[in-house]
């Protein structure tokens, strides 16, 4: 287990840590299982509460681990019951805080492996793009799926993404089998541990 701490929610970009710490971003469309992540790659049970209830988080969530960097969880976007108004004005804080944010180390962005990348997966990807921020696209929830279907979740993801690369910048992984955890595991040790 890591030593990692809940440290605040911010509501609004106002709100975020005036620390210089580095920080490690999680961001995907509503659901796609950033809570579970986060808990499965530190080791612990509930340090990021999940919902069965998509689009709930609505704040950005940030947790301190070893008192040396930040992994920041930002809200899901693209939940149905978002009103359109909440929608744009979440994307709108997303490319704003990325834009903005001058000690961000590494986005992680999950995309749920049953699916298309969506277009607000593109739009992210979009976003990362043309911020020049490190960024590695986790193709997350991959034990919901036979193991025949990986390699397909992997190219389709590929071919909708040609900049990346598979065991470079794409990842997959599971929380509930652990699958590719000790590979993003040995990113994030490379980078602060």
């Amino acid at each position: 287990m890591i030593d990692i701490k809940f440290y605040k929610s911010c509501f609004d970009l106002q709100s975020l840590p005036k620390s210089l710490n580095k920080e490690i971003v999680l961001c995907g469309r509503s659901n796609v299982g950033k809570s579970s992540f986060i808990n499965t790659i530190f080791g612990v049970k509930n340090i990021a509460k999940t919902s069965s209830t998509p689009g709930k988080t609505r704040s950005i969530n940030y947790y301190l681990v070893k008192d040396k960097f930040f992994v920041v969880d930002l809200p899901g976007l693209g939940y149905a019951k978002f009103s359109k108004e909440d929608r744009e004005k979440w994307s709108r804080n997303i490319k704003n805080y990325f834009q903005s944010r001058e000690n961000i180390a590494l986005v992680f962005h999950l995309i749920d492996a049953r699916h298309l990348p969506t277009i607000i997966d593109i739009e992210i990807n979009n976003i990362l793009s043309e911020t020049n921020i490190p960024y590695i696209v986790i193709l997350n929830k991959i034990d919901k799926l036979k193991r025949t279907f990986w390699n397909k979740a992997k190219n389709e993801t590929l071919k909708m993404f040609p900049n990346l690369s598979f065991g470079d910048n794409v990842f997959i992984f599971s929380s509930i089998s652990k699958v590719g955890k000790m590979e993003i595991f040995s990113i994030l040790q490379k980078l602060f541990m």
